[in-house]
C-alpha cells in the first residue's frame, strides 16, 4: 500500500510545486482548499514517480484525485493506484479528471474506465481582465449595480490582515443568520473551512479584501492561486440587505488580483439556482467539465 500522509499547513511548499507548475485550473487543487476541508474528506497526499497524488473518502468511499505533475500520469503510476484501491477494498475511482485525461486513461488502460460527470460539480472560468474590467454590453447591469453602490454609500475597500478577521467572522455568522445556514446541508462544513481559512490566513498563502459601506463591513473575499495563470476565487461573502455589495467586492478584488493571472475560477455553483443565474452571469470563459473515472478492471 502507498504511504500517504495527513495534509498540515507546512506541506505548503511541497504540494504548490506541483500544482503551481501544471496546466490543472482545477479549484479542489488549491493548497487552500486541500487543507481548509481535509477535516471533511480526510485528505491525504503522496508524491509517486514525480507525481502528486490525493487520496480521501468521500461518503465513506476511497477516492483519488487524477495525479498531478508534468505532463500525463504513466501505466505503472494508475496501476499502483488501483492497487491501493483495491487493497481498501474499492475499485479505484479517480476524480478531477478533465476532457484531455479521459483520452490518457483510456490510451493506457483501454476499455478499463467508465466517466460520468455532474455538472453541478463544473468550475466556473472567467478572464480576470473581464471581471476587472466589466467592459461591454454584456456587462451593463454589473456596472450599473456598482454605479448605484457608488452613489449611495461612502466605501472602501481594504485587504484582509490578521487584525481584520474577527470581522469577517462577524459577517459570515451575520450572513449565515439571513440565509437560514442551520436549515441547509454543507453550510456547517463550509463555515468550519472558512473558520480555519480565516485563522490560517497568511500561512496558507491566502489573500482577499474587505470591503466597508459607511464605515461598516458589508462583504468579504479571499482566495490564492491555483496555478500560475490562475488566482481561485474560493469565499465571496456579502450583507444581503446592501444592494450593490455582491458586485462591488467581485469588482475590487478582481482589480486587486495580479495581471500576471489570466483566468479567475469562481469554483461551483453546486446545483444551487441561484448560484448558479449569479456564475453565469459575469459570463465565464470556461466551465471546467471534471469527470469522475471509474475503474472497471
Amino acid at each position: 500500500m502507498i504511504e500517504f500522509k495527513d495534509i498540515t499547513v507546512e506541506d505548503k511548499d511541497t504540494i504548490t510545486s506541483f500544482t503551481m507548475n501544471s496546466c490543472r485550473r482545477n479549484c479542489d487543487l488549491s493548497f487552500s482548499n486541500l487543507c481548509s476541508w481535509r477535516f471533511m474528506y480526510n485528505t491525504k497526499f503522496a508524491v509517486i514517480d514525480n507525481f502528486l497524488v490525493f487520496k480521501f473518502w468521500l461518503h465513506g468511499r476511497v477516492s483519488y484525485m487524477m495525479p498531478v505533475g508534468q505532463g500525463d500520469p504513466e501505466k505503472e503510476l494508475i496501476e499502483k493506484l488501483i492497487e491501493d484501491s483495491q487493497l481498501e477494498g474499492e475499485p479505484l475511482r479517480l476524480m478531477g479528471v478533465c476532457q484531455g485525461m479521459k483520452k490518457r486513461l483510456n490510451d493506457i488502460l483501454p476499455g478499463k474506465f467508465e466517466f460520468t460527470t455532474n455538472r453541478d460539480y463544473s468550475d466556473y472560468i472567467y478572464l480576470r481582465s473581464d471581471l476587472a474590467t466589466l467592459t461591454g454590453k454584456k456587462f451593463q447591469s454589473k456596472r450599473n449595480h456598482i454605479n448605484r453602490f457608488k452613489k449611495e454609500y461612502t466605501y472602501k475597500y481594504v485587504p484582509i490582515t490578521p487584525d481584520r478577521v474577527q470581522e469577517c467572522l462577524y459577517l459570515e455568522a451575520e450572513w449565515c443568520k439571513a440565509n437560514d445556514c442551520d436549515k441547509q446541508d454543507g453550510t456547517g462544513n463550509e463555515r468550519q473551512a472558512i473558520v480555519f481559512a480565516l485563522e490560517h490566513f497568511e500561512e496558507l498563502g491566502l489573500s482577499g479584501g474587505i470591503l466597508y459601506a459607511n464605515d461598516k463591513i458589508v462583504a468579504f473575499t479571499f482566495g490564492m492561486p491555483i496555478n500560475k495563470e490562475t488566482f481561485g476565487v474560493h469565499v465571496e461573502k456579502a450583507d444581503t440587505t446592501v444592494d450593490g455589495a455582491y458586485a462591488m467586492i467581485n469588482f475590487e478584488f478582481a482589480n486587486h488580483i495580479p495581471e500576471t493571472f489570466t483566468y479567475i475560477n469562481r469554483e461551483e455553483d453546486l446545483g444551487i439556482e441561484g448560484l448558479r443565474k449569479a456564475k453565469l452571469s459575469y459570463q465565464p470563459e470556461t466551465i471546467l467539465e471534471k469527470f469522475v473515472a471509474h475503474y472497471k478492471g
